[in-house]
This record gives C-alpha cells, structure tokens and sequence, in this order.
C-alpha cells in the first residue's frame, strides 16, 4: 500500500482524534506520517520538524482538509521555511472550513436529504435510502482524493489551484437546489405525520419550495438549507393544520 493511499484513509478518520487544543492537528499529523516517510531517508532533521508541525493547531471542513495536508507535505519536499509552511496551514484554516460547510453542511447533505424523503414519500420504497448512501460516500471518496491529489501536485501555490478548480463554483451552485428540495421533503414530511395531503397543502408546499430557492440564491450561506427545512416544514404543518 503506497503511502498516499495509506494518508487518504487516514483522511477519513482525521476527527477521531479532535480536541479543543489542536482542533483536527493530531489527526492531520497521523495522516501525515505515511507521506513523510521519504523525507526521513533524505533529510532526518527536516523530517524531524516537518512531523512537528504537520500535528499542529489545524481546523477546516474534514472533507477538504486533504487540500492542506498535501499541500504542505509537498511544500516539505520542496525545502519551504518552516514559519512559511505554518502561515499556509493557518491561512487554509478559514477558506477551507466556509467552502466545505457551504457545499456539504449547506448544499449537497441537506438537498440528498430531502431528495431521498421526497422519493420514500411519493411511495418508491426504501431503495432511495440505499442510494443516498452510496451516492453521498461516492462524492465524498471522489473529493478526499481530489483534494489530497491537487494539494501535492500545488504546495505552496494551494490557493490559486482552488480558485481555479470547479470548488468555489459547485458551493455557489449547491445551496438552491438543497433549499428547493429540503422544502419539497416537507409534503411527505406533513403527509406522515397528519395523513394525505390535499391540493391546497400541496400548492403551498410548492410554494414554500419556490421560495426557499429564491432566499437561499439572495441571501447565500446565510440562509443555509436546515434552516429552510425547519422553516418550510413549520410554514407546512401550521396551512395542514389552519385548513383542517
């Protein structure tokens, strides 16, 4: 097993030892070490330091936190000050953290989410779960490597690859739709819990829909889909309930 592959799937575990002093650090240094592991042969000092500081204060998104490691494991080999290396994962902390939380917390979990209810509630079964699961765990093995893959291949130069990169589009694309279809989940929501819905209902919940689409492209992050969803499914059952 190479050592990226054995740093990704280290990847996937880099919350399991998170703690308020050095937030995802300890992780990210156990991540770190397999990739390392040259730079021990080549250069024991530099090898030394790098080990050090790769286990230091570090906090972003999980998902995309490969960007940072590879970057600065990649910035190791390449002899960058050590003070230099440390700004970059410092620098990183932030971007990563809002660009993750947006596309995954904000967009893609929440709009699956309601999607996959959408489908149990229009009577396709259980199947839908199924394919939540392996479609969410597929997009996020797709990200963990191309997130470690991009940040070595760009050391130092982390930023400009991620601003160049279909990234910072997908999170401004993703919060709408989640909003559209977390307020759509609220009809099968209402019907589970106060029976069959009737065509009044119905057109507000579209409505509701529409409209969560709408706030969530005027107002961005700030209107993130759970909020919606407790909004719409609140808005829902208060009609259900006004019209009875």
């Amino acid at each position: 097993m190479t050592g990226r592959i054995r740093a990704l799937l280290r990847l996937f575990a880099v919350q399991g030892s998170w703690n308020y002093e050095r937030m995802l650090g300890v992780g990210m240094g156990y991540a770190a070490e397999p990739l390392l592991d040259d730079l021990a042969l080549a250069d024991p000092a530099r090898h030394a330091e790098a080990t050090v500081r790769s286990a230091e204060f570090f906090n972003s998104h999980p998902y995309l936190a490969g960007l940072a490691l590879g970057a600065t494991v990649r910035a190791e080999y390449d002899g960058v000050p050590g003070a230099q290396i440390a700004r970059l994962r410092t620098a990183l902390c932030s971007p990563l953290g809002a660009l993750g939380d947006q596309l995954f917390w904000a967009g893609i979990l929440p709009g699956m989410l309601g999607l996959t209810v959408v489908a149990v509630g229009m009577g396709a079964g259980w199947w839908p779960v199924a394919l939540f699961l392996v479609v969410y765990n597929a997009v996020r093995l797709y990200v963990a490597v191309w997130a470690l893959r991009t940040g070595m291949e760009a050391g130092m130069h982390v930023g400009a690859a991620i601003s160049q990169s279909r990234l910072p589009v997908l999170v401004g694309l993703a919060g709408a739709p989640a909003a559209f279809l977390i307020g759509a989940a609220a009809a099968p929501a209402v019907r589970w819990v106060l029976g069959p819905l009737d065509a009044l209902t119905a057109a507000s919940v579209c409505a509701i829909a529409a409209a969560g689409m709408a706030l969530g492209r005027l107002a961005g992050p700030r209107f993130a889909a759970p909020k919606f969803a407790l909004m719409a499914l609140g808005a829902t059952l208060l009609i259900r309930w006004m019209i009875r």
